[in-house]
């Protein structure tokens, strides 16, 4: 379970969230650019550090205004995968996965076992000598999926992982992490400013705006009562249109 309340200030605004996401749950953070939601997911890893508050994961404080407490990003166990994937251009997909376990002093047997497994649950096993380089972009989505997941989080956090794939991908790939979060039965966050990977991924929506929490609701609510105005799902980049406009 992770329970969240938290506020930083930054350079345009004051960002002031409070977060609560159960097992096996994703929470999707809905927002326009400059609206905060890669800044709660820094906060949450520990990259970045609020001003005040508390995060708490299974029972686990991991920061702590009061008690001026917070414990390093290398000891939060959290899973990040983020927008660009961040995949090491000179490594092979089984490389990139193993690089976490690898730091975790994992013996060499055991790497060997997890991450083919892993790889094998997301369906390109096949691929598990390949240089990064030369894998699509779903694959290499997959490939960060992976090596995020391998590592057994507490909590995995997701920073626009859809947005660099084409939109026939898109749709494969959508159901895909959908399944693989609800199955890794951990407390999951996706960061989004697609209604339909809102829709389509999450259990729950909180859509920020200016650092501030100004609707949370389910995901088939959005078509009627979302404030949110977004663009249709066919351009990388998003601009604001309707929300009926994305279908």
């Amino acid at each position: 379970m992770l329970e969240v309340k938290m506020s930083k200030k930054l350079r345009d605004f004051d960002l002031d969230v409070e977060i609560n996401v159960r097992p096996g749950e994703v929470l999707a953070l809905l927002g326009e650019n400059g609206s905060g939601k890669s800044t709660v997911l820094n906060l949450l890893a520990g990259l970045l550090t609020p001003d005040e508050g508390e995060i708490t994961l299974n029972g686990r404080i991991l920061f702590s205004g009061a008690d001026n407490r917070s414990v390093p990003p290398e000891e939060r166990n959290i899973g990040y995968v983020f927008q660009n994937y961040a995949l090491f251009p000179h490594m092979s997909a089984f490389e990139n996965v193993a690089f976490g376990l690898k730091r975790r002093k994992i013996g060499a047997g055991e790497i060997q076992v997890l991450v083919s497994r892993m790889l094998e649950e997301l369906g390109i096993g096949h691929l598990v000598s390949e240089k990064v380089t030369d894998l699509s972009g779903g694959q290499r989505q997959r490939v960060a999926l992976a090596r995020a997941l391998v590592i057994q989080p507490d909590l995995l956090l997701l920073d626009e992982p859809l947005t660099a794939l084409d939109r026939k991908t898109k749709e494969k790939i959508r159901q895909e992490l959908r399944e693989e979060l609800v199955k890794s039965n951990k407390p999951s966050i996706i960061v989004t400013h697609s209604i339909r990977d809102a829709r389509m991924i999450g259990d729950l929506v909180i859509i920020l705006e200016r650092g501030k929490v100004i609707w949370t609701g389910q995901p088939d609510e959005l078509m009627i009562d979302s404030p949110m105005r977004h663009e249709p799902d066919n351009t990388e980049e998003h601009v604001c249109f309707s929300v009926d406009d994305e279908e």
